[in-house]
């Protein structure tokens, strides 16, 4: 899990599970984590990378890339997210917000009405 730039095609060497402690030490308030590999693809947030960070900081925890259907939330939050992100699967319609919370109040996570 390497911290990457320039939209994930440029490696900086640097592991993201010790970059995100770093910047705990340094004070940020939070960590987005977006996962490149899983970005767009529509298969799932990267549910490994999501634990490990979980186990490594404190602060909370806001899983990025990978959601393709209402069922991917709900692992991403019972993996150590604190909270969700998605975007395009929301711009082109493929599934609404209500549906998300929907489904994540299924499994009995506690969701903003």
């Amino acid at each position: 899990m390497e911290v990457t730039t320039h939209g994930g095609r440029r490696g900086t060497g640097l592991d993201a599970i010790e970059w995100a402690c770093r910047g705990e030490e340094l004070g940020v308030g939070e960590i987005l984590l977006n996962s490149m590999d899983a970005d767009g693809t529509k298969a799932g947030f990267d549910l490994r990378m999501i634990g490990a960070a979980r186990a490594a900081v404190g602060i909370p925890v806001i899983a990025s890339g990978g959601a393709g259907s209402v069922d991917h939330f709900a692992p991403a939050v019972e993996a150590g997210a604190d909270a969700v992100l998605a975007a395009s699967v929301f711009h082109f319609g493929d599934m609404t917000i209500r549906q998300v919370k929907d489904e994540m109040a299924v499994h009995g996570l506690v969701v903003r009405r």
